[in-house]
């Protein structure tokens, strides 16, 4: 179990530093928002990139930050079937769930994902909107990120749930 638990343990680290370097996106985001804003209602002065900016912010934290979300456990639940019962239920819950349904989807988006990303890198794509932001293929980027990141964490949500339930049956701690 040492194996599964130094993979969950590294998987973790790095997802909670992608997701503590990510959420100072919020704030430049709020910040850029704010600034066309001002910019275009006080001063009449437009920017298409900077429109698109926070557009493009917006979509890199929400990809690269699922997995934090995931992390610490603040995705969306059906709380009537997980939340009442203890730990072991909730970790075969967790196991299930991420080995039957995460990973699948995820895999799926990543394989539909690939060839779109790969295109767009093949093209150096940039934005259809004339004075808008370059290397479109960047952010496209992001789905694969999203893809590996959100995997990566379902595996240690997994692997965590697995290392819970070969425990001792009595055992009612928290992976």
């Amino acid at each position: 179990m040492t194996i599964l638990a130094r993979f969950a343990d590294s998987v973790d680290w790095l997802n909670e530093r992608i997701g503590r370097t990510v959420s100072w996106l919020v704030l430049i985001m709020a910040l850029v928002t704010f600034a066309v804003a001002i910019l275009r209602y006080v001063f009449s002065i437009g920017f298409v990139w900077m429109q698109e900016s926070y557009v493009w912010l917006h979509a890199i934290v929400f990809m690269s930050g699922a997995a934090y979300t995931l992390l610490h456990d603040a995705h969306v639940r059906v709380d009537v079937i997980y939340r009442p019962f203890g730990a072991r239920y909730k970790a075969w819950v967790d196991l299930l769930g991420g080995l039957l349904l995460l990973l699948p989807v995820v895999v799926a988006a990543g394989w539909v994902s690939f060839p779109y990303v790969l295109t767009s890198w093949d093209k150096w794509e940039t934005s259809r909107e004339a004075g808008g932001l370059p290397a479109l293929f960047l952010l496209k980027s992001f789905l694969l990120v999203f893809c590996a990141t959100i995997g990566l964490q379902g595996l240690s949500l997994s692997a965590r749930s697995l290392i819970l339930l070969k425990g001792p049956p009595d055992q009612e701690r928290e992976a």
